[in-house]
């Protein structure tokens, strides 16, 4: 068995504050060449996470020096804020060669990130070629459409082509993507009927034909399609890469899983933040700026929270009566908007990833009402033993026991009818049923109690 020196093991890379310093002290001296050695070695993601930890200025700087040698996949991986921040700032000369030193797919992200004016610059100074790929995908497909994700740089062959043939063309052909793992089959009107494995190609004889050894396509990537509804499909069927289709099934490019993992990734944190009515924030943001945007959705929160309080008001003379009412009511109204949050986040998933379908809707529906109603007993339960304890009262205790299932149980229908009703009248569950939920379960928990409090008290 082999030694591993640990050492040579390459770590998750972490920018240390000493590092910064040194950074900026050389950048300071203008020692360049000690840059370019400090940077050669790493990743383009890393080095994007190293300047992006660099001041404003320090920042513009590095990436700005003719002399400082960079890698233009770096521009790719800076976060949205610090991306659009650079590039507005450069030259477009020098935009234009960063967008010929990249992908398509990439390309059309520096592209999007452009102001208008800084668009119309570096869109004189790209090559034509270049140019007419970056503009049909722009002209044609939304942002967020898979058409954005795929590189147009792939690998094709006629279908009545021979193994032999396809392994010369390969070899000979310099436009093809740095890496690929399928070799895409096309007709004579360069419609997608199959693809082929690069291994298969390997082990099969030369004299073989490509169509007799491809994988017949069930479903297209069409190049409208959202780029949510791609990240599923890889997930689904374990994709590495997958064709694009146009609308009449003429191929155009290519998306492979690195592109989708970011998607599933951006898209699971967006419905995390959204939950709780937060969006589109970047950790460059200021105090101020993040404020603005959080500010909505706290105020929506604060007349929600008024009309819980305003149900209230109806049941004040049962609170002054019995003050224990003060004391418990919160309890309840918070065990409801848990249990509501579960629901509702456990929904939303199933949307995000279409699983939640009209075939099995009212099957899920009725799982949840009951998942609601037993947790609504066993609290109920623990809870009347605690009031009980605490205040030697039976028929508090059987109080709030009642008003627990009644409220759980509301918890878990609003849970998931909500952002289902939400999604049914296309409005982003994932934004607003957080809101609507806590409100119902709040409103639910305190109705239900302190009314019930007027039966149970004889109010």
């Amino acid at each position: 068995m082999s030694n591993i020196n640990q050492n040579n093991i390459q770590q998750t890379f972490d920018v240390s504050s000493e590092f910064i310093e040194d950074l900026k002290k050389s950048l300071e001296a203008k020692n360049y060449s000690q840059i370019n050695r400090i940077l050669k070695d790493f990743h383009p993601s890393d080095i994007a996470e190293i300047i992006s930890n660099l001041p404003t200025d320090e920042r513009f700087q590095l990436v700005s020096s003719k002399v400082i040698e960079l890698p233009p996949e770096i521009f790719v991986e800076f976060n949205d804020e610090v991306q659009r921040e650079i590039l507005n700032k450069l030259s477009s000369d020098y935009i234009a060669k960063i967008i010929n030193g990249l992908e398509s797919d990439n390309a059309i992200q520096i592209i999007t990130s452009l102001e208008e004016d800084k668009k119309i610059e570096v869109f004189e100074k790209i090559p034509r070629e270049n140019k007419k790929i970056i503009e049909e995908i722009l002209k044609i497909y939304p942002e967020d459409s898979a058409a954005h994700l795929m590189q147009r740089e792939y690998a094709s062959v006629p279908q009545n082509w021979t193994v032999g043939q396809t392994i010369d063309y390969l070899r000979d052909t310099s436009d093809l993507p740095q890496e690929f793992l399928l070799i895409f089959i096309v007709n004579q009107e360069n419609k997608l009927i199959g693809s082929v494995p690069s291994s298969r190609v390997l082990r099969s004889s030369r004299e073989a034909d490509m169509q007799s050894i491809m994988n017949e396509y069930k479903f297209f990537i069409y190049g409208s399609m959202d780029k949510e509804e791609v990240g599923n499909l890889f997930e689904q069927y374990n994709l590495v890469s997958a064709p694009v289709v146009d609308k009449n099934n003429h191929l155009i490019g290519m998306i492979t899983a690195d592109d989708v993992i970011t998607v599933v990734k951006e898209e699971t944190e967006e419905d995390a933040l959204k939950l709780v009515g937060v969006q589109d924030e970047e950790i460059t943001d200021s105090a101020l700026k993040i404020t603005q945007k959080r500010f909505v959705w706290l105020f929506i929160n604060l007349l929600t929270a008024i009309l819980a309080s305003y149900c209230i008001g109806f049941f004040d003379g049962n609170i002054q009566r019995v003050v224990a009412l003060a004391v418990l009511m919160p309890i309840v109204a918070s065990m409801g908007g848990n249990a509501g949050t579960q629901t509702l986040t456990v929904t939303v998933r199933l949307l995000a990833t279409q699983d939640l379908i009209s075939q099995n809707m009212s099957k899920i529906i009725t799982k949840e009402f009951i998942v609601g109603f037993f947790n609504g007993v066993l609290f109920a339960l623990v809870s009347a033993v605690i009031v009980y304890l605490w205040f030697n009262d039976f028929k508090l205790s059987i109080l709030i026991a009642v008003a627990m299932v009644i409220n759980m149980t509301v918890a878990g229908i609003s849970g998931i009818l909500i952002p289902v009703f939400l999604d049914k009248i296309k409005i982003d569950p994932a934004i607003a049923s957080s809101v609507f939920v806590t409100t119902v379960t709040d409103v639910a928990g305190f109705v239900s109690f302190l009314g019930l409090a007027g039966l149970v008290f004889g109010f």
